[in-house]
């Protein structure tokens, strides 16, 4: 049996081998990001279709699934048909103006059991209750702030009618994006992150930003790959090619 001292002399070993790494340096913060943010988007509107297909490869290349919806009309059909293949009957989804779209009440329409987060803060009980509520719920609804082509990578921020859990508890998460969420790469992830954090941060927005790069994933100390451990084990993305319009109430 290997001991705590000669385990550890290993490691020291094996370290000492090893070649140094490379050096590593503080980025520069990027001057007059917004600027540079706005002068980006213009370009990137140019190459919408390269940017979609090349998402829809890496999201599909790290086992998610690619779902394209004409317009906003389209979306709650499409959520239903997901829901029917894993036989989901529950959902939960973030508030129609963090959505864009008024879709939790489209789907409960059509047979889902349905709950809208709500867009006020709630107090410590209504909050545990909601808790519960997400965590038993088999599908989970949101926007996607952005979709980096590059990784295929769902980038969320949490923040009023927009909690997190909605798409780390329920085993499926479903989200939902346009053409001005597609950004190319993880260096304009940064520059955008940037502008996002210049000045004083919006009353509503939260404390969390998610990255979403495909199911969740865990293994094991023998690399048997699980997944749906540490989060959800489908997840879907459907792009909205006619946009998120503003909800018909908030």
């Amino acid at each position: 049996m290997t001991t705590k001292a000669g385990f550890l002399a290993r490691i020291r070993g094996e370290v000492a081998r090893a070649r140094s790494p490379f050096p590593a340096e503080p980025s520069e913060r990027p001057a007059r990001a917004g600027e540079r943010v706005d002068l980006l988007r213009r370009e990137l509107a140019e190459r919408w279709l390269e940017l979609l297909e090349r998402f829809r490869r890496e999201f599909e290349r790290v086992g998610g699934v690619f779902h394209h919806a004409h317009s906003v009309d389209a979306v709650p059909d499409l959520v239903v048909a997901v829901a029917s293949d894993l036989g989901a009957r529950r959902l939960v989804g973030w508030h129609a103006a963090a959505l864009g779209a008024d879709l939790v009440d489209a789907l409960g329409l059509r047979g889902l059991e349905a709950v809208q987060m709500p867009l006020a803060v709630p107090d410590a009980t209504e909050r545990a209750r909601l808790r519960t509520v997400v965590a038993a719920a088999d599908l989970g609804l949101t926007a996607a702030d952005l979709a980096v082509a590059e990784t295929g990578t769902l980038v969320l921020v949490s923040g009023a009618g927009r909690p997190r859990s909605t798409s780390l508890l329920p085993p499926c998460h479903v989200a939902v994006f346009g053409r001005e969420a597609l950004i190319e790469s993880l260096a304009h992830l940064g520059l955008v992150l940037e502008a996002w954090h210049d000045g004083p941060s919006p009353e509503a927005r939260g404390a969390v930003i998610s990255f979403v790069t495909g199911p969740s994933r865990s293994a094991d100390i023998e690399l048997t790959l699980t997944r749906g451990v540490h989060g959800p084990r489908d997840v879907h993305a459907i792009f909205v090619e006619g946009g998120l319009r503003p909800p018909a109430r908030v």
